[in-house]
């Protein structure tokens, strides 16, 4: 493999990661290349994906780069993502839920993290169901974005505030309100992760 070839590897692999739009100059750094260079093999990486006609292409946003579909396959993932809100909630909408719930603010590389895959299509899910929001930015590098719940969480799950969530020794089910076409559980196995996790941090 080429030099060239190795560095449109990393970046590829970094995008895939991080999710949201990701500068150059933080690749740059990583890489010991200038911002030209990798804004150069950022570009050549989109023409890769572009020749092959692929179904992921690449979006440049200022200096900032983002993995995303290709427009001409829209119409199939409208049908395979709509509607969403009949969708019973999956375990891993509630997992991500929980660990949201729990230790809000938080990035997607932090719940990715505690969960140990990617979890960008079930923050999206969740997002459209309004039960979670972007609520700001991280200072940590590259400035990831932050997610909270939202008023809609609390009330489909029958809390009046935060301070309502449940403790991990009493933790029940809580279900949503019959307003959802299916009945969708939040167990205590699934609140835990985020809590069980937090222990571990302390100790």
């Amino acid at each position: 493999m080429s030099a060239n070839e190795k560095i449109k590897s990393v970046l590829e692999s970094l995008l895939f990661v991080w999710g949201d739009p990701l500068e150059a100059k933080v690749c740059a750094e990583l890489l010991n290349l200038s911002v030209q260079e990798t804004v150069d093999c950022f570009r050549a990486l989109m023409g890769d994906y572009e020749e092959r006609e692929s179904g992921i292409r690449i979006r440049e946003m200022d200096h900032r780069f983002q993995l995303c579909t290709n427009p001409e396959n829209d119409d199939y993932i409208q049908r395979l993502c709509t509607p969403v809100k009949e969708k019973r909630l999956t375990q891993a909408a509630l997992e991500v839920l929980a660990i949201i719930a729990y230790r809000q603010p938080v990035t997607k590389g932090e719940i990715d993290s505690i969960r140990g895959v990617r979890s960008d299509r079930v923050l999206e899910g969740l997002m459209r169901r309004e039960l979670v929001t972007e609520c700001g930015r991280s200072t940590a590098i590259g400035r990831p974005i932050l997610y909270g719940t939202t008023p809609g969480f609390l009330g489909q799950f029958g809390f009046e505030s935060l301070e309502d969530l449940p403790q991990i020794e009493d933790i029940g089910t809580l279900v949503l309100s019959d307003s959802y076409e299916f009945s969708d559980e939040l167990t205590a196995q699934q609140i835990s992760i985020s809590l069980e996790e937090e222990k571990r941090e302390e100790d």
